[in-house]
C-alpha cells in the first residue's frame, strides 16, 4: 500500500489538508492570474493573519503558486507547483503583511506580467474552498469567482452603467449580481457584474469600445475540472 501524505487527495475536489488554506488559496491564485490578463512572470504574495503564520505547514504557498500557474485545487501537481514554477521561470516570494481589518486568510498578489505591466489583487479564502475578492488594482470590488465575472474600469460620469446593462440585455445576458465602486465622486469607478452566462469575445469587444470605459476584465468561474 502506498503511503498517503497530507498533500494527497482528500475528497473529490481538493489536494491538501485544509479547504481554506489549500483549495481556497489555489482558487485565489487562479482568479489573480485571470485579472493579470497576461502571463505572470513574477509575483509577490503578501500574506495576512492566519495565512502568514501557517502558510508553509498548510501548503498555502504551493496552492497560491499553483493557482498562478492556472492549476485547479484538485490538480495532483499542486504538491510540486513551486518546482514547476521555477522550471517555467516564474519568480515568486512570500512576505507577511498587515492588511488591516480583513479576513485572517487574506493575500495580496503583486504581479508583474511578461509585457511589463504590474497588477495587484487582494482576496480572502473564507472557508470551505470559497473565496471573496476585495480589491483589484487599488480599486475596491467584491466578487466570489463562482459566476462569470465582468469587471469594468470607467470614468465616473452619468450613463456608463446604463450603456453596459443595455448592451448585456441586447445580447441576452442575465445579471446575477451587480455592484459599482468608486473612491470619490468624479474619479474613476469600477463596475462588477456577476453573470449567468459567459461572454464571447464579440460582446466583450462591444463593451470595450463604449465611451468612458478604460479597461475590461472577464473572469470565468474557478471550478474543479474545467
Amino acid at each position: 500500500m502506498n503511503n498517503v501524505g497530507v498533500f494527497d487527495i482528500l475528497g473529490p475536489i481538493m489536494i491538501g489538508p485544509s479547504s481554506s488554506h489549500t483549495a481556497g488559496a489555489a482558487r485565489l491564485g487562479k482568479v489573480a492570474r485571470a485579472v493579470a490578463g497576461d502571463e505572470v512572470s513574477e509575483v509577490v504574495f503578501g500574506l495576512h493573519g492566519s495565512f502568514a503564520k501557517t502558510y508553509k505547514g498548510h501548503g498555502t504557498d504551493r496552492a497560491l503558486v499553483a493557482g498562478i500557474l492556472g492549476m485547479e485545487p484538485s490538480d495532483k501537481r499542486l504538491r510540486i507547483a513551486m518546482d514547476i514554477a521555477r522550471e517555467r521561470g516564474l519568480k515568486f516570494s512570500f512576505r507577511e503583511e498587515d492588511l488591516g481589518d480583513v479576513h485572517p486568510n487574506t493575500v495580496r498578489f503583486i504581479m508583474k506580467t511578461v509585457s511589463g505591466e504590474t497588477r495587484e489583487v487582494i482576496g480572502s479564502s473564507i472557508g470551505g474552498g470559497s473565496i471573496k475578492m476585495t480589491e483589484v488594482n487599488g480599486n475596491k470590488v467584491e466578487f466570489t469567482g463562482e459566476y462569470p465575472t465582468l469587471i469594468i474600469s470607467q470614468e465616473d460620469v452619468p450613463g456608463v452603467v446604463s450603456k453596459v446593462t443595455r448592451l448585456l440585455y441586447d445580447e441576452g445576458i442575465n445579471i446575477a449580481y451587480m455592484s459599482v465602486f468608486r473612491r470619490q465622486k468624479g474619479q474613476g469607478a469600477n463596475m462588477v457584474f456577476e453573470l449567468d452566462n459567459k461572454l464571447d469575445q464579440k460582446t466583450l469587444n462591444k463593451i470595450k469600445v463604449l465611451e468612458h470605459i478604460s479597461r475590461v476584465i472577464m473572469i470565468n468561474p474557478v471550478k474543479d475540472g474545467e
